[in-house]
């Protein structure tokens, strides 16, 4: 059962999706549409869930789960991929791939590959306090809380180096 974004409770579940690019406004209404169907349906061995979803900066999706309400199931949140792959067919949108990570600047969101973060870190590209996305949040309370975050507060302080003078 579909329930606002906002109406989820903190301690509710998420997963955070990166889209491959900005989704323009035409490919905003289609995935409205494709997720809004799924979590009005949306159940885990046959029990309604209390879903939600929210896009943001026209790049994420995040998906929630009230588990207070009932816990999805591996095959319920493997349904939810199907419907993560029906946008894919629908626009041409990737939210599956996991190897870019988002960086905040005035000029829209950039994304830099895992393989390539020492160099952008020594080439200047981003630094501590670059801000980005925070991806792994576990909860509604998590996302609202700390959405943009310095990368040096992030797991990203693992690739950064000391600067020597």
């Amino acid at each position: 059962m579909f329930v606002e974004f906002d109406q989820m409770p903190d301690h509710a579940r998420v997963w955070v999706y990166m889209a491959d690019r900005q989704f323009s406004a035409d490919e905003r209404s289609v995935i409205h549409s494709i997720l809004g169907a799924f979590t009005a349906e949306w159940a885990a061995h046959g029990v309604p869930l209390r879903a939600s979803y929210t896009l943001a900066e026209d790049r994420f999706l995040i998906l929630a789960v009230d588990e207070s309400h009932h816990t999805p199931s591996g095959c319920s949140i493997d349904s939810s991929v199907g419907a993560l792959r029906q946008i894919r067919e629908a626009t041409g949108i990737d939210f599956l791939d996991r190897k870019g990570v988002p960086f905040y600047s005035e000029d829209g969101i950039g994304v830099v590959r895992l393989e390539e973060l020492k160099q952008k870190y020594r080439d200047g590209v981003w630094d501590g306090q670059s801000l980005t996305f925070n991806t792994l949040a576990k909860t509604v309370g998590e996302f609202r809380s700390a959405w943009k975050v310095p990368a040096e507060n992030t797991w990203l302080k693992r690739y950064m180096e000391p600067k020597f003078c």
